[in-house]
């Protein structure tokens, strides 16, 4: 999706339209959430300084963060990924693979499925969208940000060699700054330059990940799309531009994370007998703890007790990144217990009716709330 968080802000707010906008909190040490095609033209963009984006663009107008209503939004989206392909795998809430293989007799040429696909979520949701196609995830996660917004790239596999070469290393799906830099240190800039490092260099410099690296210069990524119902676990993680001290507010987060797994969860039919929760601090020190659930469950509110729990065992301190994810999943076809839980079956039809609401409206109409702890 293009620019999401500001293209919704737009669209909920028609005198937004067209203006710059900077999605993130207005403060002394906000961070820019998402930035507007509109305020980009002036340098601004996602994970920039507020204070640097708005001597930059001080026309900008700034706007909260709203995630529930960009989840809601998220929803619609995935449900019409959903229409053209069995195999969705989300990536975030604004981004996705579909695997189109085995489709063409009934939908045509990828190319013309993907301009069909762009046309449903600008009718039905007012949003762009843009589009990738190629071989490989790789390549079409590449092709998808070459034309935004409201792109549509194809990538052949005859393409590869005349694409990749001058795109700078940092187009490498891993490559954060820190890698750049240390590529950078060796005279590595560009993908063309490390195809002509010898792979012993690249060894010394990026070690186990070399040959990934190496790999995806050449365009080679032999990974599937893995929907829901064929992962390992099926998680959802937020990083907030600013470290949150308020744990109440990332409690929040994570009630609303544990409700969009599980409803995922029971989408395919799906249980977990386990819960992971990732936590970055400020200090950018990432800690995962994870726990065996007693049954397995697609239940939200037995999924968010065990979350809370393994949240509140940790000693408190400011929050770059909350994580969660339903983990050791099974298609939920164990033998039933001899005798019913009432509370657990008034659970299962809470669920129930939260995700007939949900799907009715297209949008996460309804929703549980937190307790301050």
């Amino acid at each position: 999706m293009d620019a999401f968080f500001a293209s919704v802000e737009q669209l909920d707010n028609p005198s937004l339209r067209g203006k710059p906008v900077l999605v993130g909190h207005d403060g002394p040490r906000g961070v820019v959430a998402a930035a507007s095609y509109e305020s980009r033209k002036f340098g601004c963009r996602s994970a920039l300084p507020m204070a640097i984006a708005k001597r930059l663009c001080p026309q900008a107008i700034i706007v909260p963060v709203r995630m529930h209503r960009y989840l809601e939004m998220s929803d619609r989206v995935f449900a019409i990924f959903d229409e053209f392909s069995p195999l969705v795998e989300p990536l975030s809430v604004d981004e996705a693979f579909l695997d189109l293989n085995g489709t063409e007799r009934l939908q045509g040429a990828p190319e013309a499925v993907a301009r069909r696909m762009k046309k449903r979520i600008r009718d039905e949701t007012k949003l762009t969208a843009s589009i990738g196609v190629a071989p490989n995830k790789f390549l079409a996660k590449l092709a998808s940000d070459l034309e935004k917004p409201d792109g549509l790239t194809i990538v052949h596999a005859e393409d590869v060699d005349h694409i990749l070469p001058p795109l700078p290393v940092s187009k490498l799906w891993g490559i954060g700054r820190v890698t750049e830099a240390k590529l950078e240190s060796v005279g590595i800039r560009t993908i063309a330059d490390l195809r002509r490092v010898p792979r012993e260099l690249l060894e010394r410099h990026l070690g186990s990940e070399a040959e990934r690296y190496w790999n995806l210069a050449h365009g080679i990524d032999h990974r599937v799309v893995t929907p829901d119902r064929d992962a390992k676990s099926i998680g959802h993680e937020q990083t907030f531009e600013v470290n949150v001290a308020d744990p109440d507010e990332i409690r929040v987060v994570l009630m609303d994370q544990v409700e969009h797994v599980a409803q995922r969860l029971r989408k395919h039919g799906i249980q977990a007998r386990g819960i992971s929760l990732k936590i970055r601090y400020g200090d950018f020190q990432t800690i995962t703890r994870s726990r065996t659930l007693a049954t397995s469950t697609n239940s939200t509110q037995e999924l968010w007790q065990a979350a809370r729990d393994v949240f509140n065992e940790w000693p408190f301190q400011p929050v770059r990144l909350i994580g969660v994810s339903a983990e050791r999943l099974s298609s939920g076809d164990e033998q039933m217990p001899l005798f019913t839980d009432p509370e657990r079956e008034r659970q299962k039809k809470l669920d129930a009716v939260a995700d007939q609401i949900n799907q009715k409206f297209q949008k996460r109409t309804i929703g549980r709330g937190v307790r301050p702890k």
